[in-house]
């Protein structure tokens, strides 16, 4: 729920390169979503998540959140967590700008989430620091584990906190009351929750963890991210990696993340 007037970006000619002729590229940028069920100016910018989410050169996120909550329909997907992640990085920002649908690009820019133009001008103006997807990361899933690696990269010295990001590809939900009411909204690529693997001190890290510990009937994919700060104070995202849960075919759903 968009609560402040925003002057339209400038439209950039073209629109996103066809997900096809980007098989094997390397993510350019982690986009968080922060919409609720609740928020009226949300759909679009949640059916234009699930397009970009297929887009193999990007990380696509939602964290639906509560702060609507009480305009009469509880969202059935939002984690405390997130309303706390968005109000952070306002504060961390210094604008404290919280709304809906708010889509912020690499822990760094925030952008109306139903605006196509600002999104990809965000990214172009966030890959303009050296630091930001910066590192390789990989993720990947064998024998019953996800293995996920982060490479340092030569001449830096990053550090960060790496996050594994359990999400469900794809889900429904048939709003009853508040603004949306009598809809049904698909939400794509929902974090459910949020576990830390370690920390990133600038060497080659390598983390595995079972799938029995992450997979449930709710969870089919994971997101890593590798991000300056801390939970509570997130910085600039240094790299990014998305992958399929389970069973596929070789190398499907594997997303990496590599230095530039």
């Amino acid at each position: 729920m968009l609560r402040r007037r925003l002057a339209s970006s400038s439209l950039i000619a073209g629109i996103l390169i066809a997900s096809s002729s980007l098989a094997g590229a390397a993510p350019r940028a982690l986009l968080e979503l922060f919409t609720s069920q609740g928020c009226s100016s949300c759909p679009p910018a949640d059916k234009l998540l699930g397009e970009l989410a297929k887009d193999p050169s990007l990380v696509a996120l939602s964290l639906p959140i509560d702060i609507w909550d009480y305009l009469g329909w509880r969202d059935t997907l939002a984690l405390p967590g997130h309303t706390a992640r968005q109000r952070a990085y306002a504060e961390i920002r210094g604008d404290r700008q919280v709304y809906t649908p708010q889509l912020v690009i690499n822990g760094s820019m925030h952008v109306v989430g139903s605006d196509r133009a600002a999104i990809e001008h965000a990214i172009a103006e966030t890959d303009r620091d050296p630091d930001i997807m910066s590192l390789a990361v990989m993720a990947s899933t064998a024998s019953g584990e996800l293995s996920v690696t982060v490479k340092h990269a030569p001449g830096k010295q990053s550090r960060g906190e790496v996050w594994l990001c359990p999400l469900a590809h794809a889900v429904a939900v048939a709003v009853g009351r508040g603004e949306n009411r009598g809809h049904t909204l698909v939400y794509h690529n929902v974090v459910r929750a949020w576990r830390k693997l370690g920390d990133f001190s600038g060497a080659d890290e390598t983390w595995s963890v079972p799938l029995a510990k992450i997979e449930n009937g709710k969870v089919d994919a994971a997101a890593v991210i590798v991000q300056e700060g801390t939970h509570e104070r997130p910085g600039v995202v240094l790299g990014a990696a998305y992958t399929t849960l389970g069973h596929q075919a070789a190398g499907e759903g594997a997303q990496t993340s590599s230095s530039r």
